[in-house]
């Protein structure tokens, strides 16, 4: 009986390790909009579709953030290096309420970009989830002019 004692409590053991749920890898949902709140002060974050209903009617600066140019969104105003807009403020509308959209390429770069003019006091920043790569994904083209 002791024998069999040890086989049967590993195969119970190994069983139950195995039937433990591991907790599932979440992605970031690209459908829906959301607000993000980074030191108080709030940014939206849109996906690509809601990007592109907006360009039909264009009320905002579109800006691209990605460093090196990789691309563009046709519709693009302005391009700043993510890691320099305090830099490059001058660019900016003066008026902090005035509505700027910001991409990259995958959506790192401009989510930094966000948190940056959120914190600097912009209140209607809006940033597109995924980027480039989700613009594409979606099958809508890039403009790929050599810098």
């Amino acid at each position: 009986m002791k024998r069999l004692l040890f086989p049967v409590v590993l195969v119970v053991l190994l069983v139950s390790a195995c039937a433990q749920s591991t907790p599932a890898v979440t992605t970031p949902d690209l459908t829906t909009e959301r607000e993000v709140t980074v030191d108080g002060k709030t940014y939206k974050v849109i996906p690509v579709t809601r990007l592109k209903s907006m360009l039909d009617s264009k009320d905002f600066l579109l800006v691209n953030v990605h460093i090196p140019y990789e691309g563009e969104i046709k519709g693009t105003d302005l391009f700043i290096p993510y890691n320099e807009i305090e830099k490059n403020l001058d660019k900016l509308p003066a008026d902090k309420n005035a509505k700027i959209v910001i991409y990259c390429r995958s959506g790192n770069m401009s989510s930094i970009a966000a948190k940056t003019l959120a914190r600097l006091g912009y209140t209607n920043i809006t940033d597109v989830e995924g980027g480039m790569v989700e613009w594409e994904r979606e099958g809508y083209p890039l403009i790929k002019t050599p810098q």
